[in-house]
């Protein structure tokens, strides 16, 4: 056995594709948990809002299909690195998936805690005061950013 091929035996062991597992499992765990939190918590604001101003339940939608798509950045990376592994798989490339996983994952996390807080504050108070509806939404964009700003991070990390 040469000395070549030693490395390639270390540099490939069997738990290399526990830590890839691992960054796509955290990938869509952690996004999907902060996109069901930013839509549990803005659908009580939306169902509080309703009782007063039923009209504008479609309207007030907008912080829900925000935090689905949180849930949707850590899918993609998710899916990106189950689709990588393979006989070929490196312990590097599982430490590297592992951070993009926990980097999508985590963004997305504090991204849906903040789309679910405002979200809530956001539709009360539009139905007190329609002025308010212009505001919220772009807070809910800056909140939204944030997951965003993970799925880039992991993205590059997934190519290196």
């Amino acid at each position: 056995m040469s000395s070549n091929e030693v490395q390639d035996d270390e540099d490939k062991p069997a738990y290399a594709f526990f830590f890839g597992g691992m960054g796509a499992a955290s990938a869509i765990i952690f996004s999907a948990l902060g996109a069901a939190y930013g839509t549990a918590k803005s659908g009580t604001g939306i169902a509080s809002m309703a009782v007063m101003r039923p009209e504008l339940i479609m309207k007030s939608i907008i912080p829900v299909v925000m935090a689905g798509i949180i849930a949707i950045y850590g899918l993609v990376v998710s899916v990106l690195i189950a689709g990588s592994l393979s006989p070929s798989y490196t312990i590097r490339k599982g430490y590297i998936h592992l951070a993009a996983g926990l980097s999508v994952g985590f963004a997305g996390l504090a991204a849906g805690f903040a789309i679910g807080i405002v979200g809530d504050a956001g539709v009360r108070g539009t139905a007190q005061q329609p002025r308010l509806f212009v505001g919220m939404i772009l807070i809910l964009i800056f909140a939204e950013v944030l997951g965003l700003y993970g799925l880039i991070v992991a993205i590059y990390l997934y190519t290196k």
